[in-house]
Order: C-alpha cells, then sequence, then structure tokens
C-alpha cells in the first residue's frame, strides 16, 4: 500500500502555494554533538508551517459543486492558515472554527487570508464538533488536519524533497508528531527509496499519542494533554495515519518542555530563527537519540515543522533553555545566618557562574538560600559540585528537576521578616561578567549583615541585585561611604510600596 502513496505524493500539488524549503546544515549543534545534523526548514513556508502543503494539495481534490458550497476546518493555528490561504488561492469559501481561547495574533492571521472565523468552545475538540456539525447542515467539505490521504501524501512531499537534495541516505530522520499527517506521508515515501533509514517521531511526553499507540498496538486515546507544544497536542493518533505509522516508524523519542525549549534555542543558534516548541520536538528528540545510543559521526535529518510561536512564551522558553539542555543546576542551600556568611558561599562554588542568588532572611540561626547555577558535564557534574558543596558542611536540596520549585517557588522565595531590624533596601546594577556577583559580595565584607538578596542572570549586560541590608543610624554614614566607593549605580528603594507590602 506504500507505492499508492508513493503515487499520491509525486502528483501531490503543493508548489502553487508553498517553497521547496532548505535542508540546512546545523554547524553548531552537530560540532557539539559529534554528528551531522541538517535541518528542514518548514517554518520558511508563506504561513510558516508545513501544513500549507496538506490542506492544499487536499483542496485541490475538491469537484466543482464542493468548490461552490465551501470548506470548515478546525484548528487552534497551523492548519487554519494553511486552509485560509489555500481557499484564498483557489477562490473558495472557507469557514474556520477556532477554540475561544485562540490567540487573536492567530486569529487575525487566519482572517487576513479571507477566511471567516467562529469561535467556538474551549479546546480543538470543542471547535473540532462544531466543525463538523457545520459541515453536515451547510454542506461544506470538511478539511481534516491530519487523517486524511490526500493531506498525508501534501505532507509527504517533504520528504521527496529531502531525497533529492541529499545525495545520499541518512542514518536516521526525525519527525513531530501530533496526529501523525506528516509522520505518515513522510515515512511512506522514505521507506520505499531508502527502506534502510530509521524514521524516528518524536512527541512531548504529555501528548504521547502515537507512541502509546504503537506500544498497546491500537489507537488509544489520552485522558489529557500538555499544551505547551501545542501543535501536538492531539489525544489521538490518526486512522490511517496509524495503519502507515505501524509499518514504517522505527522508534517514538518522548521529550519534556525544558528539553524543546534547549532545542528551540539549538535552532536559534544556528540559524537565528525561532522555531514554535512543535517545531523544535525533531531537534530535541535527535539530541535524546543520540545521547541514548551513544552515536557518533552520523548523519541525521531533522524536521522544523514550524514558526508560529506567540511572542509571550518567548520568556518561558529562554528560562527553561538552559535547564532543557542541562545547562543549569537549581539547588536549595542552608548557611549560617551571619554577616561574611553569603560571601563564604560563593567562594564554595569555586568561581561558577551565579544565574539566580534568591534568599530572604529567617531566623537569627541558619538561611536558605535558592541558587541557580551554570554547569556543563550535565548529571556527573552536579554530582560532583554537591558533593563538593557538602564536603564544605552545606546542606543541599536538588531542585533541577523539580516542577514546582522551577514554575513557582523560586518566585515566591521572600515574605515579611519581623525579626529584621533596621534593613535598608538598595537596587544595583553592576557590569554582567564571571565573577561578577563574588565581586560584589567580597567588596560589601563582613560588616553589615544582609537580610535580604535577589540576583537572576537574564544574559544582560548588566547584573541587577535587589538586596536588603541591615544598618543602624550611627552605621549609615560610613555605609553611604561604602556604597560610593562600590563604584555601582544603585538606587535606595526602602520606600518603595511593592517592598513595604510585600517584604519588609
Amino acid at each position: 500500500m506504500l507505492t499508492e502513496y508513493v503515487e499520491k505524493i509525486l502528483k501531490a500539488r503543493v508548489y502553487d502555494v508553498a517553497i521547496e524549503s532548505p535542508l540546512d546544515e546545523m554547524p553548531r549543534l552537530s560540532r557539539r554533538l559529534n554528528n551531522r545534523l541538517w535541518l528542514k526548514r518548514e517554518d520558511l513556508q508563506p504561513v510558516f508551517s508545513f501544513k500549507l502543503r496538506g490542506a492544499y494539495n487536499r483542496m485541490c481534490q475538491l469537484s466543482d459543486a464542493e468548490r461552490l458550497k465551501g470548506v470548515v476546518a478546525a484548528s487552534a493555528g497551523n492548519h487554519a492558515q494553511g486552509v485560509g490561504l489555500s481557499a484564498q488561492k483557489l477562490g473558495v469559501s472557507a469557514l474556520i472554527v477556532m477554540p475561544t481561547t485562540t490567540p487573536p495574533i492567530k486569529v487575525a492571521a487566519v482572517k487576513s487570508y479571507g477566511a471567516d472565523v467562529v469561535l467556538f468552545g474551549d479546546s480543538y475538540d470543542e471547535a473540532y464538533g462544531h466543525a463538523v456539525t457545520v459541515a453536515t447542515e451547510q454542506g461544506r467539505t470538511f478539511i481534516h488536519p491530519y487523517d486524511d490521504p490526500e493531506v498525508i501524501a501534501g505532507q509527504g512531499t517533504i520528504a521527496m524533497e529531502i531525497i533529492r537534495q541529499h545525495n545520499e541516505p541518512f542514518d536516521a530522520v526525525f519527525i513531530p508528531v501530533g496526529g501523525g499527517g506528516l509522520i505518515a506521508g513522510m515515512a511512506a515515501y522514505i521507506k520505499t527509496f531508502w527502506p534502510e533509514v530509521k524514521v524516528i517521531g518524536v512527541e512531548p511526553v504529555d501528548a504521547a499519542s502515537l507512541h502509546d499507540a504503537l506500544k498497546a498496538d491500537e489507537r488509544i486515546i489520552l485522558e489529557q494533554v500538555g499544551l505547551f507544544a501545542d501543535g501536538t497536542a492531539v489525544k489521538q493518533v490518526g486512522v490511517e495515519n496509524f495503519r502507515i505509522a505501524r509499518q514504517t516508524v522505527d522508534d517514538v523519542i518522548l521529550v519534556d518542555s525544558d528539553e524543546i525549549c534547549a532545542a528551540v534555542m539549538d535552532i536559534f543558534d544556528d540559524t537565528r530563527s525561532i522555531a514554535e516548541p512543535s517545531g523544535a520536538l525533531a531537534v530535541a528528540g535527535a539530541k535524546k537519540y543520540i545521547e541514548r545510543e551513544q552515536l557518533t559521526g552520523q548523519q541525521f535529518a531533522v524536521i522544523n515543522s514550524g514558526a508560529n510561536v506567540n511572542f509571550d512564551r518567548l520568556r518561558h522558553i529562554a528560562e527553561r533553555a538552559e535547564l532543557g539542555e542541562k545547562r543549569e543546576v537549581l539547588f536549595a542551600a542552608t548557611i549560617n545566618e551571619e554577616p561574611g556568611s553569603f560571601q563564604q558561599f560563593c567562594q564554595a562554588l569555586a568561581g561558577r557562574s551565579v544565574t539566580e542568588f534568591n534568599y530572604r532572611y529567617a531566623d537569627d540561626s541558619r538561611a536558605h538560600v535558592f541558587v541557580g547555577l551554570q554547569t556543563e558535564g550535565g548529571a556527573s557534574e552536579r554530582k560532583t559540585l554537591f558533593q563538593t558543596l557538602e564536603q564544605s558542611g552545606y546542606d543541599l536540596v536538588d531542585f533541577t528537576d523539580n516542577e514546582t520549585a522551577k514554575l513557582h517557588v523560586r518566585y515566591m522565595v521572600g515574605g515579611h521578616a519581623k525579626d529584621v531590624k533596621n534593613e535598608r533596601l538598595y537596587r544595583f546594577e553592576f557590569p554582567e561578567r564571571p565573577g561578577a556577583l563574588l565581586r560584589f559580595l567580597t567588596r560589601m565584607g563582613q560588616r553589615w549583615n544582609i537580610s535580604l538578596f535577589h540576583y537572576r542572570n537574564h544574559g544582560a549586560a548588566y547584573g541587577r541585585v535587589l538586596a536588603g541590608v541591615q544598618v543602624t543610624e550611627d552605621e549609615n554614614e560610613d555605609f553611604q561611604g561604602f556604597l560610593s566607593a562600590l563604584g555601582y549605580v544603585f538606587w535606595e528603594e526602602t520606600d518603595n510600596p511593592a517592598y513595604q507590602l510585600f517584604l519588609s
């Protein structure tokens, strides 16, 4: 049956609206992984996603009568834009049902192609059900996002291009999976012409519809799916897609959100483009597969399936990328509550770059500090670091894999400290360079007790610190002299209402 799809793919009409996307090597990531990775740039399509291929190919098959009545689709993003642009090109009326939770920017993008948009329900499933009802009531043709042979064939043209663009077979091709349209079309073509090449799907660990279906040897319905990689948040793989996948897919790799964020950063480092979370799945999966199998000197193709990322999501992606790359470790350390303890603790960190340092006075004996450090050696370096700090007498709790700590607690270290007397609050800026935080604490010396401290390295040119320092009236003149000699830009924030309400 694969030959049937090869014929469909060869005849697919996609280039009226789609481009033959580049297949570019990722030199930085390739050097780091000691393997060659080639990125298929579907993020460069007119709608910034591969979805245009399948939607247009399916709509080209409409009869004259079907074109007169128009089409309907359900989507929160990429498929909607693909159908919208295809309808505009073909002169067909299109109605897109989108969840009410869809960001306005995506609704506006679909409307820009002349499509009508109906907002319905709080989820894709509710929007899908309404779209099917509209199709029946209005006689429109429903354009399925993945479970349709012509859609599958349209997506399969990506594999056709890869084989044409690369002189020799890859060792494996990594493909993101949602409903399965992309991997079904690509796998059918790849296994026909490059049967020795492994086809490996990649899914979010919290949206593993194909992985779990292959494991159970039947289509299953996930109770719920994570929405971070919203383009692949599908509860059940398609019927036809699963049939093809059972014959052609060699493995499915599951990746978590932090690993996806790290892959977004990898793509940016090599291309200066920003992939959406689902678009970076294949890169994340390839990295995990290479590490698991301990591979070197091989060649892999990875699909960047799209770049339709909400701008407000970039903050979260940047925040979590270092954790996903295993280049940041988060932990709590217990230190003595006394002047100079911060300085001693920083010296015990052996010159490592500090990414985060959160502390609020609790009592007169011990202090709990939330710390982030840059690392390079993954779990082994983390273990060595903790052993060194524990040998120096510090009690530690590892938060690197603690979701509650990563998502919430790191931003909640603080509160009122009733027993703190003579506290003054200052905000500092200093040039951000290795060791800057330690130099800052060293210059402050051991004379004044630090009762509050917050530092977070956001990659800016300047380090920003909020510090509470206990200074009596008698010491104020000396302390002001110290601040002047420090040489850093600073502001006193003791009267700031945010401090007065939440921290003082």
